[in-house]
């Protein structure tokens, strides 16, 4: 299997920390490539038509795209057990995509800075992006904290991948304010062999 890879995505990064978690870091094949919504990368558009990270090439099946696809398929692959069976189930699918949502916004951001022109740049646009990661991000503090507190899933992969990738691109942002125990936890779990392998270096 060939991941397509950057570093720096958070949504890869999903992918990638649940590949360590399940001792399956080897398991793939790492295309590292460089690729933006206004250059995509050639050999990025022929596996996946949408020319987006993370995208997940098999030898045996479509190539899957979509870090919450490739996450669940890797998953059920290894037996990983990160997405549980139940009610807990769609609260873990929640979390998840929760934390992917926050991502969206957090992402979009930088693209805003990063690829349109500097005249051209709303910045209310990006303040509204950033009032919708605020949003989650008590949503998260508020409620999720008892979930974040139980047995590893997947929503606490995608929750720590979204704090580190807000860390990295919006620290100035100071998201730790006014979420003490959200903080907390991420300091933790920041600390896991997982997430120290796969923390971007630019």
């Amino acid at each position: 299997m060939k991941l397509y890879h950057s570093p720096a995505s958070p949504f890869v990064r999903k992918v990638v920390v649940l590949l360590h978690e399940l001792g399956k870091a080897d398991a793939v094949e790492y295309a590292t490539i460089s690729t933006t919504a206004l250059a995509s990368d050639a050999s990025l558009m022929a596996a996946n038509p949408l020319a987006r990270i993370p995208a997940l090439e098999r030898p045996d099946g479509v190539t899957l795209h979509d870090s919450r696809v490739i996450t669940a398929f890797l998953d059920d692959l290894f037996d990983g057990g990160m997405y549980p069976t139940g009610s807990n189930r769609w609260e873990t699918m929640t979390l998840e995509a929760t934390a992917d949502g926050i991502m969206d916004s957090a992402v979009a951001m930088v693209y805003e800075v990063r690829l349109r022109d500097a005249a051209l740049v709303s910045e209310p646009w990006v303040e509204a992006q950033w009032g919708k990661v605020e949003r989650g991000l008590d949503a998260l503090n508020a409620r999720w904290m008892s979930h974040l507190s139980g047995p590893l899933g997947m929503g606490h992969i995608a929750v720590a991948c979204v704090l580190g990738y807000i860390d990295f691109r919006h620290d100035a942002r100071n998201w730790r304010h006014g979420r003490v125990a959200l903080a907390t936890w991420y300091d933790s779990f920041a600390e896991r062999p997982s997430m120290l392998a796969t923390k971007p270096d630019a």
